[in-house]
């Protein structure tokens, strides 16, 4: 059992740090080092990832020996689907970007066909350029003894340390994969809150190999007679089950109701309220199935009145303001159904107002600045002071946007039709969906 889980289970470490405490001190715990087997100082630190998550860093040292070592852990829970980064280098300024490397995610460079497998590594807080050390040393640890016991292996794997040193060079393109079943991986985005044409993220469904990888115990569902099954009780009904706070993890109720928006569909509406610290959160979740085709909703701002449109935007759905160079990704905010300035709202809390990029060793003046500036054209949008156009874009046509006109057509509002394309219908999970024949051997 590592130092951070021994702590934990002592109850010891989330008393003493937060990542919202002003002074925002680390712990310092005695601990047992490794290498001498003498007392040394481990300190425990959580601290925000911009646009991802919290996270625990440990930096243990000790004074009898002179050994040090780091790790981090996720600070949360993990998450309900395995997540994919890719990055293609192209520049050495990306090669300073900020990565979260857990022990579940495995690296892959496939220009050199190299690959770091899960489990292998200690979780890392580091930047592209330090991944590539990490496995520079790693290479190189028992080069001497290769050298003496098997000179044409050691040859063969110096000729492929240099190709990896040269990397950092950036003479040419690579692409670096990070693939994590807990989601608690990350690479930046320095271009946030506009989108990075270089990095693409992918969630996925894990597998039960994943899930035994990460001790997942995954229950089967099992089919019930009358499993509550009566659409119309649930209609006039609020459904209440247990679960657990996403911030504290204390036991807590969610409320579900079925909820028919009118010249729509059908959704689920769940919100959770925490008693033991207050968290609130709450989404939106089709009732329905997915679509045969996507839809992409253009609304031209022209009245302050349109901020009280009605608006549902699915999990998958992404906003784009084209004005500002604006897009939010399918996966950022989860499914809400609000008002447009409510949306509004929520993207400038995002952005400008929960953005740790606005504090702490992040902050810079010219990066503050900017996104100041974004969130000062929000409020102008919100008042009806700038002529711009909101797209919902869901590839699964889940999302809606009213039109005040019903059932007459809004000169305003653009509805659009379009046939998904394959790496759409790959993100869904669609492409291996086989819905009929599938009890055929």
């Amino acid at each position: 059992m590592s130092v951070i889980e021994e702590e934990r289970v002592r109850g010891g470490v989330f008393k003493d740090i937060n990542a919202d405490d002003e002074d925002h001190q680390p712990t310092v715990i005695e601990s047992l080092c490794m290498n001498c087997y003498k007392n040394g100082s481990t300190r425990l630190l959580i601290t925000k990832i911009p646009f991802f998550k919290e996270i625990i860093i440990s930096s243990f040292t000790c004074p009898h020996c002179n050994w040090t070592n780091t790790e981090i852990q996720s600070a949360g829970r993990i998450q309900e689907q395995g997540i994919q980064y890719s990055l293609q280098v192209k520049t050495k300024q990306d090669m300073n970007r900020e990565v979260v490397k857990t022990d579940s995610a495995s690296t892959r460079i496939p220009q050199l066909d190299f690959e770091i497998p899960p489990f292998t590594q200690k979780g890392c807080l580091s930047t592209i350029e330090g991944l590539l050390d990490r496995a520079v040393a790693g290479l190189e640890q028992d080069q001497s003894v290769r050298k003496a016991t098997d000179p044409v292996v050691a040859e063969k794997i110096e000729e492929f340390i240099q190709r990896l040193k040269k990397l950092k060079e950036v003479e040419e393109e690579f692409t670096l994969v990070i693939e994590d079943p807990s989601g608690n991986s990350f690479i930046e985005n320095p271009f946030a809150p506009q989108k990075d044409t270089a990095l693409s993220v992918t969630y996925y469904n894990r597998t039960a190999e994943h899930n035994a990888a990460l001790g997942i115990e995954v229950e089967e569902k099992q089919e019930d007679e009358k499993a509550g099954d009566d659409i119309d009780t649930m209609r006039n009904e609020v459904l209440v089950f247990n679960t657990n706070c996403p911030e504290c993890n204390a036991p807590a109720n969610t409320n579900m109701k079925l909820v028919q928006i009118p010249h729509f569909k059908e959704v689920i509406i769940m919100a959770t309220n925490c008693d033991s610290c207050g968290h609130r959160t709450n989404e939106v979740k089709s009732g329905g199935a997915t679509e045969e085709l996507g839809t992409r909703i253009t609304l031209h701002l022209t009245d302050p009145s349109d901020m009280s449109r009605d608006l549902l935007k699915s999990e998958t759905c992404s906003v784009l303001i084209p004005e500002l160079e604006f897009d939010l990704g399918m996966a950022a905010l989860g499914g809400k159904f609000t008002t447009l300035e409510g949306l509004l709202k929520d993207i400038k809390e995002l952005i400008v107002s929960k953005n740790p990029f606005m504090c702490g060793d992040s902050f810079t003046a010219d990066r503050a600045e900017k996104l100041q500036l974004f969130g000062q054209k929000l409020d102008k949008i919100m008042a009806g002071e700038m002529d711009v156009h909101i797209i919902l874009d869901d590839p699964t046509g889940n999302s809606y946007l009213q039109n005040v006109y019903a059932p007459d057509p809004d000169p305003e509002l653009k509805i659009e039709k379009y046939t998904r394309t394959f790496e759409q219908n790959e993100d869904l999970g669609l492409n291996d969906m086989k819905t009929e024949g599938y009890a055929e051997k």
